[in-house]
């Protein structure tokens, strides 16, 4: 079965790919899932091999040479199962404990009709097919909120947020293996707003993923709240409710698995993390927007360059506010990140934070985080709010 496996590979690992999925990993402390997907890097085709192992992720780009290798050798010897979607076939192979190899491909329906492309329309098509909540599968809450059409096409005008949408979820998508399967998982949702994301966040956990997820959005406009709470209950959603109410005084919540804060203005984003850090949630996931406070206080002669310009100033303040809260939580025994949240072209508000709680302790390493904290703090003349609130 080997050579019918190189031969699969070798017909599938090239500009027709769409993506190849390995899963169900023989050793439980090496990477759970990997991903591979053509990308274009400077002019050339290239395979973008994407690890997920723990709560990290790392990337690696190879030629289609060296890829088909890399997954034979994975198929081999780490994972039990590889999905590979193809624009002409799709296949399986499933790999039995005595290792033994079990090839199984379909033709697409599409073969003897699609038309030929070239490789910049191909590509995008690519992409489409690499989203979690794919075009042309309509989806309710998608319509109800105007970003599809009855028949599942995409709304020009909303195409912004249906990428914003998915970018989301492959964060979801990351951090699955800290949510429990066994139990009822609580999520809390500052700053809901129109919810697009806490809908699309139960869908995806509740409705293809299959866990059961309480989920709570939080948000001061009663309207925007009453809205959500009509579409909730007419999709069915039980366990997805709405409520009125500031997120520095929410104190309602029992236990909490992960706490989501999206564009909370200026200090609402602290406030939401700090309440993450004393539930102990084990996932927090914060797009911050509008970050004033820092920009106000920030003052150190040898920086003065980059607080001339009122602009300068606001961005500069704004990225080290980011990294001030990453390196707090990490003081707070979480993994933490600063990620690109969606392309630039969409918003300017586009990092995500993302942390995750470590387990055990690390008291050594937290305290230097507190200290570089302090440190630099101090050096630019700044209290930040979540400095204060933890």
């Amino acid at each position: 079965m080997e050579e019918q496996l190189i031969r699969l590979l070798g017909e599938t690992v090239n500009d027709g790919l769409y993506q190849i999925i390995l899963s169900n990993p023989r050793e439980k402390n090496k990477a759970f899932k990997i991903k591979v997907k053509p990308v274009m890097v400077k002019g050339s085709l290239r395979f973008q091999q994407t690890i997920y192992e723990g709560t990290k992720v790392f990337h690696e780009n190879l030629t289609a040479v060296d890829m088909s290798k890399r997954v034979q050798e994975l198929i081999i010897h780490d994972f039990k199962q590889c999905e590979i979607e193809h624009r002409q076939c799709k296949a399986m192979v499933l790999v039995s404990k005595k290792g033994k190899i079990t090839v199984r491909s379909k033709k697409s329906d599409s073969t003897e009709t699609e038309p030929a492309v070239d490789n910049a329309v191909q590509f995008a098509h690519n992409r489409v097919k690499q989203y979690i909540l794919k075009e042309g599968i309509a989806v309710p809450f998608l319509i109800d909120l105007g970003v599809q059409t009855k028949e599942g096409k995409i709304v020009h005008s909303r195409y912004g947020k249906f990428k914003q949408i998915n970018r989301f979820l492959e964060f979801i998508e990351d951090i699955l293996p800290t949510l429990s399967k066994e139990r009822t998982v609580h999520i809390i949702d500052f700053g809901c707003g129109k919810s697009y994301l806490t809908f699309a966040m139960y869908y995806y956990l509740h409705d293809l993923q299959g866990y059961d997820v309480e989920i709570t959005g939080l948000d001061l406009k009663e309207d925007v709240i009453e809205r959500c709470n009509d579409l909730s209950r007419k999709y069915g959603y039980e366990k997805l409710r709405f409520l009125k109410g500031d997120i520095a005084e929410y104190n309602e919540a029992g236990q909490v698995d992960m706490v989501v804060t999206l564009h909370a203005c200026d200090m609402a984003t602290d406030y939401a993390l700090a309440k993450a850090v004393k539930w102990g949630a084990k996932v927090i996931l914060s797009v911050p927007c509008c970050q004033h406070e820092v920009n106000k206080q920030i003052h150190n002669e040898e920086l003065a360059v980059l607080f001339k310009h009122g602009i300068v100033k606001e961005r500069v303040s704004a990225l080290i506010t980011d990294a001030i809260r990453a390196e707090l939580l990490e003081a707070e025994g979480y993994e933490a990140a600063v990620l690109e949240f969606i392309d630039m072209e969409h918003t300017p508000k586009n990092l995500l934070i993302r942390a995750v709680k470590k387990p055990g302790s690390d008291k050594k390493g937290q305290t230097k985080a507190r200290q570089r904290v302090e440190e630099l703090a101090g050096f630019l003349g700044i209290d930040p709010a979540l400095k204060r609130l933890l």
